[in-house]
């Protein structure tokens, strides 16, 4: 009997009535508690701490936000915030409740909506012990767990809470899930969200469960019901329409008793209601369960089908379904990052904030990276159409031997699947992140989770074994990097255009391959017939805003933030950081740009995950997002902008690349990703090609010729002829193609240069200027007698003095992935943050350029070794500079110029050279030794022989950069 009870204690969670209820009757716990610690001394007599009134909290909160714990002493730590104030283990919470004279002989239960492992003590007389972190703490006050009646008479009693964050769950969850980990939320101790006592009558629903039949117009209800007697009682069913309209009514009852235990099923004809629920219309009906004057409970209900079949067929491909029309997720990943509080929101407001943000951005889904959240956010997100993936509170070994671990994991994942799968937001789910080990277990715990709810969508896990191993029958779909592993350098089963050098060399497609709009990722997708999101897309590096340091007015301290800006003064390059953060953000947009349409253009691509739109700031600080750790816009781009490559609709140009000489023909593909709710409502798109004077060059309207089903169309292709010719177009400019379906629009840079290929030539046999690739003591004599000397070294010649060329901003952080490249002996990242680029300097007039790396310093960045300027006085500027990052800080130079004697010397690490065959790195040779022949040239930095033999010849020295390791690279 004890076992049983014990079992079904531990199994209750709670469905909130969500309108008035005469049936249940309420106490609030919210307020101040006495509170209590290890090292509180112990009662003898009670075995309970010895509380004292002068030690308090208030709760719903945290002893972060309490402010207890230890004081935080280590304010040089970077790999994550800092708790202002810290505590691990088991803490005690008591006061004195009162029981009403009217809820004698009631069913009384006391709720925590979210909490750590937690003990409930009454008297001092243990009433049990709870451990989920995804779902409410429910404990029944009814009976104790010895099984003799108690019903709280009418009087005071004491409560006493134990919560431990540090035990009552497998040990790997505090170091390997979103649920605890400090990077995240951090592993608080306390209880949030609702918290109260309830009476209701002796037979309650506790959780209810739905199911959708769109062919038979039904919906299947699954009340689980507590305290049912041996006398039936009946269960009515009643479905309000979301209109209102009383005549569309639905209504069913049953009859229950103790042999439904512990649910009753109950089946509604919904075929009268006709509005489905969707990202484009939300729809939610008002579903009421009566339990015969015992209990009633109310929630909303979206009638909706999310498949990856169609309609017609039970076949599975590769993309999503809503009600029947093919979708794409346009989603973004979730860490559970709440900088004020360290903790998970529990309120509607902060969720509609959230979600609202999302909708700005275009975002229409959202993974939680091995974490749950609490009912409000799925509130929410029914309200406003979003498609959500929780995830089992794990990320690691999914080790079958570890028979605690596994037993853990499946009541969790049971848990949360009972307790919100009735919210049609929540359509997928996920065994958590990055797992390896057994996949027959997972496998099993897929078919045990379909046994329990078998309407949502399941994967083994996001990016299980990194995605070298092969799908199996039981996912539904696969959110994955990679389709079942690659050969080093192939490329061919990506699933996303950026990956860290450890994962792929040269940090995959965007940074490897000539800049182009073409190349797509259907290779990959062909090889399964399920559908696949790219798992964690982007992951470009922004230099963080400093300015951000002073938001931080909560529980935690940003020291990694603090500490990064110390290492920059230090290097003398304060007054830089905040053209750091705008150069390397701006060019970061422009890579998600690019890596976002690169799924686009993927005809059987089902969706991507960014990560993120926001910011990490844990594993190692990782700063990138458009908006910051608050979700705050970092005024790098609109909303209105990202949405020109994030929206339902987005219009798509397959440019073979972007950089032009006058009189190419440029040859364009358009496109239409189209997967709005009215799928070929766009008839036509007009394309113009403007100058930089936002003059209209050519212009023209491609018909769309789409009937009216969702996915990618090519509407044909168009030609055109950059010549002098054209009134507007100079011999140097940048142009802008833009592509307008009126709602939706979108854009891309060209550029087009006269053909410089002779003047290049020429420049060896202009006696002006001395061209090297290495300085020797005959150049040093030259310049010393006044010589003009322009030094391009091929990439070994200063390998010691230089890193290394990079066109993406560094991968996530530079620290962590340097020490998984060094660990598994792969080449490790530049690790820098793309340019910072003088526009003002004579030597880019003729290159046009803004002050951050753009498509047509593409070529030149990869083949470029930034050198590093560490010796050269402190305010000293490049003409474009290399953004160094957070760990390392060097002054980097591409392109930059020094006085040498009497003599006159440009740099540029970038050996253009050996880059003729590109019509941009021979405009920017054009444009370099232009200004050297004129009388702009002349550098202000005056350096001796001896200073630029220096410069030259020291190996650069990198502060200790200390291992940072990651869970899945173990």
């Amino acid at each position: 009997m004890k076992h049983l009870l014990l079992i079904f204690i531990t199994l209750i969670t709670c469905i909130n009535a969500t309108a008035a209820d005469i049936k249940r009757k309420y106490i609030d716990l919210s307020g101040t508690w006495l509170f209590a610690t290890e090292s509180t001394a112990i009662d003898p007599q009670t075995g309970m701490p010895q509380f004292t009134a002068d030690n308090t909290v208030q709760l719903p909160g945290t002893t972060d936000t309490n402010r207890k714990g230890t004081p935080l002493a280590k304010t040089d730590e970077t790999t994550h915030l800092s708790r202002c104030y810290s505590y691990v283990g088991k803490a005690w919470y008591q006061r004195e409740i009162t029981i009403p004279k009217d809820w004698s002989k009631r069913r009384i239960t006391l709720y925590m909506e979210r909490t750590k492992p937690s003990t409930l003590y009454i008297d001092g007389y243990k009433v049990g012990s709870l451990s989920s972190v995804s779902t409410p703490h429910e404990y029944n006050l009814t009976r104790h767990e010895d099984g003799l009646d108690m019903f709280l008479k009418p009087g005071k009693y004491t409560i006493t809470l134990e919560i431990d964050n540090k035990n009552g769950v497998p040990p790997q969850l505090l170091t390997a899930s979103h649920a605890f980990t400090e990077d995240t939320q951090t592993n608080w101790n306390g209880v949030i969200g609702k918290f109260y006592l309830c009476a209701s009558g002796m037979a309650k629903i506790y959780n209810v469960q739905t199911f959708f039949d769109e062919q038979q117009s039904l919906l299947h209800i699954r009340a689980y019901i507590m305290g049912l007697t041996d006398k039936a009682c009946r269960l009515k069913a009643r479905l309000l329409p979301a209109d209102g309209n009383q005549n569309n009514v639905c209504e069913a009852m049953v009859k229950v008793n103790k042999t439904n235990y512990p649910y009753a099923d109950i089946v509604l004809d919904v075929s009268k209601i006709k509005d489905r629920w969707s990202e484009f219309s939300p729809v939610l009906n008002s579903l009421t369960l009566t339990l015969d004057g015992q209990d009633e409970v109310s929630l909303n209900v979206g009638l909706r089908t999310f498949g990856n079949h169609t309609a017609e067929t039970d076949t599975t491909t590769n993309h999503f379904y809503i009600n029947g029309v093919k979708t794409f997720l346009r989603g973004k990943h979730d860490a559970c990052v709440f900088p004020l509080n360290a903790h998970v929101p529990m309120d509607k407001a902060s969720w509609q904030k959230y979600f609202t943000t999302l909708r700005q951005y275009g975002i229409n889904h959202v993974r939680f990276h091995s974490w749950c959240p609490p009912e409000e956010c799925f509130d929410v997100a029914d309200e406003m159409g979003f498609y959500l993936q929780p995830e089992l509170p794990f990320w690691g070994d999914f080790n079958e031997k570890d028979s605690l671990l596994m037993k853990y994991l499946s009541d969790e994942g049971a848990k949360i699947i009972i307790k919100y799968g009735h919210h049609p937001s929540f359509v997928m789910f996920a065994l958590g992140n990055e797992l390896w080990g057994s996949v027959d277990k997972m496998r099993r715990f897929v078919t045990f989770f379909k046994a329990v709810d078998p309407e949502k969508l399941y994967t083994l896990g996001s990016n299980y074994y990194l995605g070298y191993k092969e799908n199996v029958p039981e996912m539904d779909y696969w959110t994955t990097c990679r389709i079942g592993g690659e050969a080093w350098g192939a490329y061919n089963t990506h699933t996303r255009g950026s990956f860290s050098f450890a994962d792929a060399k040269d940090g995959g497609l965007i940074n490897h391959s000539y800049p182009n709009t073409v190349m797509n990722l259907e290779g990959a997708i062909s090889k399964t017939t399920i559908p696949v999101i790219s798992h964690e897309t982007g992951q470009f590096q922004v230099y963080p805003d400093y300015n951000e340091i002073k938001k931080y007015t909560g529980v935690l301290r940003p020291c990694n933030m603090e500490t990064f800006k110390k290492r920059l003064q230090r290097a003398g390059m304060t007054a830089q950081a905040a053209d750091f953060h705008r150069a390397s953000g701006l060019w970061a947009v422009e890579l998600y740009k690019a890596d976002m349409e690169l799924d686009l253009r993927t005809k059987n691509m089902a969706g991507f995950q960014l990560l993120d739109l926001q910011d990490y700031p844990g594993q190692g600080s990782a700063y990138v997002g458009v908006l910051d750790a608050f979700m705050d816009s970092k005024n790098l781009v609109t909303p209105e902008r990202w949405r020109q490559w994030c929206s339902a609709v987005v219009p798509l140009a397959e440019l073979p690349r972007f950089c032009y000489t006058v009189g190419d023909t440029i040859s364009v593909g358009i496109k239409i990703a189209d997967y709005s709710n009215n799928p070929g409502a766009l008839k036509a798109v007009r394309w113009q090609l403007l100058n930089d004077k936002n003059e209209v060059i050519n212009e023209g309207v491609k018909p769309n010729e789409n009937i009216g089903s969702a996915g990618l169309f090519s509407l044909g292709n168009i030609k055109l002829k950059a010549t002098l010719k054209d009134k507007n177009i100079s011999e140097k400019q940048r142009l802008v193609l833009s592509v307008d379906g009126t709602d939706y629009r979108n854009e891309w840079n060209l550029w087009v240069y006269a053909d410089c290929k002779k003047a290049v030539d020429n420049v060896k046999n202009n006696k002006q200027i001395l061209v090297t690739d290495t300085i020797t003591p005959a150049i040093i004599k030259k310049l010393n007698g006044g010589a003009k000397v322009l030094l391009m070294p091929k990439a070994s010649s200063y390998a010691q003095q230089t890193v290394g060329g990079l066109l993406q901003t560094d991968y996530w952080n530079y620290r962590m992935f340097k020490t998984i490249c060094v660990n598994n002996k792969k080449p490790v990242s530049p690790g820098t943050l793309g340019l910072l680029i003088d526009t003002a300097s004579e030597a880019l007039k003729g290159f046009p350029t803004d002050m951050h790396t753009d498509w047509q310093w593409g070529v030149i960045a990869q083949n470029s070794r930034p050198m590093v300027l560490d010796r050269l006085p402190e305010g000293y500027r490049p003409i474009v500079q290399t953004i160094d990052n957070v760990e390392r800080n060097h002054r980097l130079g591409l392109l930059f110029e020094l006085a040498v004697g009497n003599g006159r010397l440009l740099v540029c690490m970038s050996d253009l050279n050996s880059m003729k065959q590109y019509p941009e790195a021979l405009q920017l040779y054009k444009s370099i030794t232009d200004y050297m022949n004129s009388a702009a040239f002349a550098p202000k930095t005056k350096v001796s022989v001896d200073e630029l033999n220096a410069l030259l010849t020291t190996k650069a020295t990198d502060e200790n950069i200390e291992e940072l390791r990651n869970i899945s690279f173990e």
